[in-house]
């Protein structure tokens, strides 16, 4: 009589069991990514359309200011604004001109007033970004020192920046301490004129379900495999 029995082997089954955990495991990941991101999405979506208020001098809780809407009035200081290399529009390069805003307070804000291209990096090149006198800056908190896994860290020695760093940036202009957050200058429906600030909607992608599931399938996989080699045919 023929019968066909599990029998385990020693070596793939030493490789099967942390794959499996770590197939697993990065599918679980993956939807802790998709529930954060859904977060952000909904934190956006719902405090885009608020009315503007006063920023703190300090934001002490991220989670409470993050996306909110905020209104200040100040100067600009252009001969200490920094370029963040790396960003297009429409698939133009170009850079985010970030200006340091010294509001009637005297507090001073980290300002990111959008999108300008590559040929126009040099202030000279551009006059009409640098507005004179008092403004009224509207737009959204943004959290500081966030940055990509993949973004490679600023060389302030270099005037290379990548990413938006407060603490760094104050010490690199020397104008003093710069609030620890930094604001999104929104851009209107057009037409666009320089710079060209940020969309008021949000676009991130949240396909981190389908990865999920990506993941899971490749543990069922393994698992089917693993356990089809380890059926052998005894005749008896």
């Amino acid at each position: 009589m023929t019968q066909r029995k599990l029998k385990l082997t020693l070596w793939p089954t030493l490789f099967t069991i942390p794959a499996l955990l770590v197939l697993v495991g990065l599918g679980t990941w993956q939807l802790q990514r998709m529930q954060w991101k859904s977060e952000i999405i909904d934190t956006f979506e719902e405090r885009i359309s608020d009315k503007a208020v006063a920023p703190p001098l300090k934001v002490t809780n991220i989670e409470k200011w993050r996306f909110k809407r905020v209104a200040l009035m100040g100067k600009f200081m252009h001969q200490h604004e920094f370029a963040i290399t790396g960003k297009t529009f429409e698939g133009t390069a170009g850079f985010h001109l970030v200006t340091p805003l010294q509001s009637t307070d005297g507090k001073i804000t980290l300002i990111n007033r959008g999108w300008i291209p590559e040929r126009l990096r040099h202030r000279k090149t551009r006059p009409e970004t640098l507005t004179e006198g008092s403004v009224v800056v509207e737009g959204i908190i943004r959290e500081d020192k966030k940055k990509g896994y993949f973004v490679p860290e600023n060389e302030p020695q270099n005037d290379v920046w990548l990413y938006i760093n407060a603490e760094q940036m104050a010490a690199k202009s020397q104008v003093g301490p710069i609030s620890n957050y930094y604001i999104d200058v929104l851009r209107g429906p057009g037409p666009y004129t320089l710079p060209i600030g940020a969309s008021q909607s949000i676009n991130m992608r949240n396909e981190h379900l389908q990865y999920a599931l990506t993941w899971y399938l490749l543990a069922i996989s393994l698992l089917v495999i693993y356990v089809i080699y380890h059926y052998r045919t005894d005749d008896g």
